[in-house]
């Protein structure tokens, strides 16, 4: 009698629901998707492909959407403000309009000049590193906790029993949300990110549920202050009045989608990367003061975000003509990984010395959560390998990713060798 591993019966329903939803890919240079499942199970290598011979890939998919895989092209569309807008920075089926310039629907990351600077400043103190510092001994202690959790089991799913839980926690801290509403943070964040090429009433009905909540949690706070990011920007100013309403609940639908899903999806690569990495596990455990420059190497190598933007003026890149409405992906992953910037782009080297990555953007949008980040990456690879010394990957065939701009594995089976060594014995 046969049997059939329920990882992999869930890593093959996943990934047929998401090939369903888009038509297959013939080839990535000129008619990519990457809403289908081989992207970002295979970027790394498509990426590396088109650098070869069609460093700005094009595809008709969604109105016309380009392709850059060259720090070069990624850096100039990034600092261009005036040819590229931010008022749209997920590639979907339908195409802006450039009505809500330069707001945009979640500022500041989808603002553009001059409105960006002002509303960008707005959000700087809460994500001071005096305030991340304050955070870190709460967020170890919520790690742990999740670990408690798991019990004595060899096998763990480190994407879905732990990495997927840690940024929801802090953001819900962050914002005095109930800790509990973090499952419906994630449906946002499919509905948002995952969900682009959903049917688009399933999708009306994700966004009308996040309206719902985010203007009951605003309702409720509004009435009852206190000292934390939502009543922060109930409270702040700008230009001498209160911020619009419109403007709070987009910054805070950002910091519930982006600002837990980049985290997320960075925690479990690194894990995965450590998991198939044997050598790297062990030399953290013997060097754990390598450990802040090796995050800032995972997060070159494994870098999460895909930004888009949208042409506003014709333009050439890379010897492209982009004609204004077409959309732009901004893969900072295939940045970080183009061999005339970074010595050995393709690998790990822990101890790298010079490494001016690109995981957290370019240009005015760089990630303003950027010491967030780095605190929720390190300390959840500190606790993990301090509770777990060694672990590899249980199943490299049933590890799933993540569909669309932000990469990540999504489940992540791992080997517990420490316990099933010490059974052995």
């Amino acid at each position: 009698m046969t049997t059939t591993d329920p990882s992999t019966t869930h890593r093959e329903d996943r990934n047929a629901h998401f090939a369903s939803l888009v038509e297959p890919v013939a080839d990535w240079s000129n008619d990519f998707d990457h809403m289908h499942p081989d992207y970002n199970a295979n970027a790394p290598e498509i990426w590396e492909d088109l650098r070869g011979r069609c460093p700005v890939a094009h595809s008709p998919r969604y109105g016309g959407t380009w392709l850059p895989v060259r720090h070069e092209d990624v850096t100039a569309i990034a600092y261009d403000t005036e040819h590229f807008s931010s008022e749209d920075v997920v590639v979907k089926r339908l195409k802006p309009t450039g009505e809500s310039r330069p707001y945009g629907g979640a500022p500041p990351i989808t603002s553009d000049p001059p409105f960006h600077h002002h509303a960008r400043r707005v959000l700087l103190p809460a994500f001071a590193p005096q305030k991340i510092a304050a955070m870190e001994s709460e967020t170890r202690a919520f790690c742990h906790a999740l670990i408690d959790k798991l019990g004595d089991v060899d096998v763990i799913d480190a994407a879905d029993q732990y990495a997927k839980h840690i940024p929801p926690a802090v953001i819900a801290h962050m914002l005095d949300l109930p800790l509990a509403d973090g499952e419906l943070f994630r449906e946002f964040i499919h509905t948002a990110l995952e969900g682009v090429a959903e049917d688009q009433a399933v999708r009306q009905a994700g966004w009308q549920k996040l309206d719902a909540y985010l203007d009951r949690r605003i309702a409720e706070r509004s009435a009852n202050l206190g000292d934390d990011l939502l009543s922060f920007l109930l409270t702040a100013d700008l230009g001498g009045q209160r911020l619009h309403p419109d403007h709070v609940r987009g910054t805070v639908a950002l910091l519930l989608i982006a600002g837990i899903d980049t985290t997320w999806s960075a925690i479990g690569s690194t894990l995965w990367h450590l998991a198939k990495t044997p050598a790297d596990l062990a030399r953290l455990g013997r060097e754990p003061e390598l450990v802040p420059t090796a995050v800032e190497e995972l997060l070159r190598a494994y870098a999460p975000v895909t930004m888009a933007r949208v042409v506003a003026k014709d333009v050439e890149i890379g010897g492209c003509p982009m004609k204004e409405g077409d959309w732009v992906l901004l893969p900072f992953p295939a940045a970080n990984r183009d061999p005339q910037v970074f010595d050995r782009a393709d690998e790990v080297i822990l101890d790298r010395e010079v490494n001016r990555h690109t995981a957290f953007g370019l240009g005015i949008h760089r990630c303003v959560g950027s010491n967030l980040a780095r605190m929720e990456v390190r300390v959840a690879m500190e606790v993990f390998i301090e509770r777990f010394p060694q672990f590899d990957l249980a199943d490299p065939a049933a590890v799933t990713w993540s569909v669309g701009q932000v990469r990540g594995p999504r489940s992540l089976p791992i080997r517990i060798r420490s316990r099933a060594a010490a059974r052995a014995k």
